[in-house]
């Protein structure tokens, strides 16, 4: 017990959750130990720090989204930034339509957009895999305007130059902070809050593409189970395990699932007729 002890107070330095996931690992070694050795000692689970409440994403409606490019437009040029404009639309545009995270978004360069094929190649991602992005015409088309808005200011557009691109250090792409703070700047000016009352995340256009892929599946009437699996893939999960954590049941996906319950399903359900004395 006192090793154990001693062993928990130098994981202080790391955050709840993790402790917990690494104490949790030293507890069920000592369960597999005592399975030869009766007298090993287990740790009492009662000691471990409680789990994380896992936290609620915002889901940001195609409105909100509309009018955080709107204010996208109204950001001022600056030296640093001659193109802050249309980088903050391309950055909001491609995260809340392909779903792609803050890193691979940053990492993305203008060799990985195949215009061809109207395709980005996300290169080595959180799984270290890489893989390629369809995009439809009207999210090609925002490409092709930024790549036009380049050439025409003559700014950098050699294959290894940053999408997310500003002109400090050579050309180096926005930084997770400096992208964060000006699309808060954004949530801001729109008034676009969670439900309690903070800020929305960037990783929450993750989660409102997942959600939103779900909901047009809904109202499409496609096989959603069947599709999941092509959702997994785009989004670079190695299972779909991974995906559900992303699919969130709020309100209109709800409507439109009951709806297209009743149209399949609806005239199966007959209400009891009530009995004598008003019970049914």
């Amino acid at each position: 017990m006192a090793a154990f002890q001693a062993w928990c107070q130098t994981q202080e330095n790391v955050t709840s959750g993790v402790r917990r996931i690494r104490m949790r690992a030293v507890y069920h070694f000592c369960l597999y130990r005592r399975r030869t050795e009766p007298q090993c000692f287990v740790p009492d689970p009662t000691w471990f720090p409680g789990p994380n409440q896992r936290l609620q994403p915002h889901i940001f409606s195609e409105p909100e989204v509309a009018e955080l490019l709107r204010a996208a437009a109204r950001l001022k040029r600056v030296s640093v930034s001659p193109l802050r404009p249309e980088v903050i639309r391309l950055a909001i545009v491609l995260l809340f339509t392909t779903g792609i995270r803050r890193g691979e978004l940053l990492r993305l360069t203008l060799g990985d957009y195949n215009r061809r094929d109207a395709a980005l190649l996300i290169r080595e991602t959180k799984f270290h895999k890489s893989r390629l992005i369809p995009l439809n015409s009207d999210i090609s088309e925002e490409v092709e305007r930024y790549l036009h808005a380049r050439t025409k200011r003559e700014l950098p557009v050699s294959s290894e130059t940053a999408f997310i691109w500003n002109a400090t250090n050579d050309g180096r792409p926005y930084s997770r902070k400096n992208l964060q703070c000006c699309l808060q700047r954004l949530f801001q000016q729109c008034s676009i809050i969670t439900a309690k009352g903070r800020l929305p995340r960037i990783h929450d256009f993750r989660h409102s593409f997942a959600v939103n892929v779900l909901l047009r599946w809904y109202r499409q009437g496609a096989n959603v189970e069947a599709k999941l699996p092509l959702l997994a893939t785009y989004m670079g999960h190695a299972s779909v395990l991974s995906t559900h954590y992303y699919l969130h049941w709020i309100e209109p996906l709800r409507m439109a699932a009951s709806e297209r319950f009743s149209s399949h399903y609806g005239g199966l359900v007959v209400p009891v007729p009530e009995r004598k004395g008003g019970r049914r």
